[in-house]
């Protein structure tokens, strides 16, 4: 039988985004594991909740069961606190016992409006903590969103706007005969003025959303000379992997930390000293 080892301060953090979840894996304030997986159905959930150690859930969840010494050796569920902008999925994750979820009036930000994504909110407080303000936070995911606050802690605003994959799919779903062109086959950028329709449509899509990335740059160090910029998202990658053929300037300043979400988190879980 394998041995365990019991750790008292073991805590889940759960980033729901629209495409896919985000995990962490924390000791008190230390980050130990992160992993991606897919939204999950009911049915998995309702056997997650009737498993009391994290070598019990599914591998398609959790996949490193007996791999590290991890487990909770005790009699409740080990802590789940979830941060998600997608409602189905907050509302299926409720069934497990131990779940918080965390909301924006829990974010010591000033100045936010009632409609500002928890995962915006969240993503900008833990640049802040750790790197200092002004800060301003681009995440290329689904969405890009820009999201700003100034060295008082206030919310200084944002943007939204499709991400490169939504832009991509959309020309593809909404034309009767342009292609739906996938971001993994795009290695390197496109020739500007392409000779066939795939390259055109990377050409298009990546070249204005550079410079519109670069123009809010400008204009946010244009309003804080001083401030700083982070960038996280499932596309961070490639976006600086462009800025750095294009702008190498700016990609030089740029902060790259995809787990900008998960340092909110901690910042306002470790507000209960019982995860400390």
């Amino acid at each position: 039988m394998k041995s365990q080892k019991r750790i008292e301060n073991i805590w889940l953090a759960l980033e729901i985004g629209n495409s896919r979840l985000h995990w962490a894996l924390f000791k008190g304030e230390t980050l130990d594991l992160t992993w991606d997986t897919e939204h999950v159905p009911k049915s998995v959930i309702q056997q997650i909740a009737q498993c009391h150690t994290l070598d019990d859930w599914p591998t398609t969840v959790f996949p490193f069961s007996q791999q590290k010494e991890i487990v909770l050796e005790t009699s409740t569920h080990p802590p789940i606190f979830i941060a998600s902008v997608v409602p189905s999925q907050t509302k299926l994750w409720q069934i497990y016992p131990n779940v918080e979820i965390i909301t924006l009036d829990q974010v010591p930000l000033l100045g936010m409006y009632p409609t500002l994504g928890i995962d915006r909110a969240l993503a900008l407080w833990g640049a802040g903590k750790i790197w200092g303000l002004p800060m301003l936070v681009i995440d290329a995911g689904t969405t890009l969103t820009f999201t700003g606050a100034d060295i008082n802690q206030c919310l200084v605003g944002g943007a939204i706007l499709p991400g490169l994959g939504l832009q991509f799919s959309t020309l593809g779903q909404k034309t009767g005969q342009l292609p739906i062109v996938e971001t993994k086959v795009i290695t390197s950028l496109p020739p500007r003025f392409a000779l066939n329709t795939p390259e055109a449509i990377q050409s298009g899509v990546i070249y204005t959303l550079i410079a519109g990335i670069k123009d809010f740059i400008e204009a946010w160090w244009s309003l804080f000379p001083k401030g700083k910029i982070a960038v996280k998202g499932g596309d961070h990658t490639l976006l600086i992997n462009y800025f750095q053929a294009l702008y190498p300037e700016i990609a030089a300043s740029l902060i790259v930390e995809p787990n900008l979400i998960f340092w909110g988190m901690r910042e306002i879980v470790m507000e209960n000293s019982k995860y400390k």
